[in-house]
């Protein structure tokens, strides 16, 4: 019988389909009380839950983030807390504009970054991530919307905004989806026991699993 060739492991940069945590900048955009009063296509205490859990990930693998608010002292409120105790030293750059994109302070951070592959999240769905990352394509940027890290003001809508960004080349992602493309290798142990915790934490029946192995092995 003829033995399978043994072929040589291939780089996390080699596929080219995947994000990696060096390739990549995450934009947080509009994760406010009054956002989050109005999202109605999922529930607010799991898109909390999700964009905690994607903070806590960008922040493990030092992917560069990008914070912003829009109307933080006249209408909308900060950004919570969840996200800023996460990024205590990031400033959260707040703005007039719909469209986080034609803001230039905005942009000037994105483009710091150095990264050309974006994986943004926002509230709601249909505007503060739909118009950014529509406007990143148009830009050249490759984009990524973490839909279960947003919400929008129906399920219409938000459902309706992730066809339309889906038909100009936006990929939609999970968070467990990103958590294990950065992970990539569970061999990998400087991030192993920390994407754990973050899992126990928020991942929900996933997060059951790791405790219940973690009860097994004692």
């Amino acid at each position: 019988m003829t033995q399978p060739r043994q072929l040589p492991d291939l780089a996390d940069s080699e596929i080219k389909a995947l994000s990696t945590a060096t390739d990549t900048a995450v934009l947080l955009i509009d994760h406010q009380p009054q956002m989050i009063f109005g999202a109605r296509s999922a529930d607010p205490q799991v898109v909390i839950n999700n964009v905690t859990a994607l903070a806590k990930l960008a922040k493990l693998f030092e992917i560069p983030t990008v914070l912003a608010s829009i109307a933080a002292t006249s209408f909308a409120g900060p950004l919570i807390p969840e996200i800023t105790d996460v990024f205590p030293a990031t400033p959260v750059i707040d703005r007039s504009y719909i469209n986080a994109w034609q803001d230039g302070v905005f942009r000037g951070a994105v483009e710091a970054t150095g990264r050309r592959r974006l994986v943004i999240a926002g509230l709601w769905t249909e505007v503060c991530l739909t118009f950014p990352a529509l406007s990143a394509i148009e830009a050249g940027y490759d984009v990524f919307a973490v839909v279960d890290a947003s919400a929008g003001s129906s399920t219409a809508a938000h459902d309706a905004a992730v066809v339309r960004m889906a038909q100009k080349g936006v990929v939609p992602v999970s968070v467990a989806n990103l958590l294990s493309e950065w992970q990539r290798d569970w061999a990998r142990e400087e991030t192993y026991g920390p994407v754990n915790e973050i899992i126990r934490e928020h991942m929900g029946a996933w997060g059951q699993g790791v405790n219940y192995v973690r009860a097994m092995m004692k």
